[in-house]
């Protein structure tokens, strides 16, 4: 097989990978967050009917889950992807 050729394949993978967005929701919709392909933020959006000045914890709850609802999206786009090669979300 020929390295170039593969190296420009994995080249070509990874930025696929990257350009990859998903969202991830929490209490409803109430927070939601977009991550792309290399695991960054890239917004946060809060519905103000969850901000409760009484319980800041809730919203932190909110937050967090939204993130893990992203993150497991995101890990299942690379799986499908990479056509389910064992490993590749382990790549990032």
């Amino acid at each position: 097989m020929n390295i170039q050729k593969l190296m420009k394949q994995a080249k070509k993978m990874q930025d696929a990978i990257a350009a990859v967005e998903v969202n991830g929701q929490a209490g409803g919709g109430a927070v939601a967050v977009t991550m792309n392909g290399t695991k960054h933020l890239l917004s946060v959006k809060l519905d103000p009917t969850a901000i409760d000045p009484e319980d800041p914890g809730l919203l932190e709850d909110m937050i967090l889950a939204a993130v893990h609802d992203a993150e497991a999206k995101l890990e299942s786009e690379i799986a499908s992807q990479a056509g389910g090669l064992p490993g590749m979300p382990g790549l990032l």
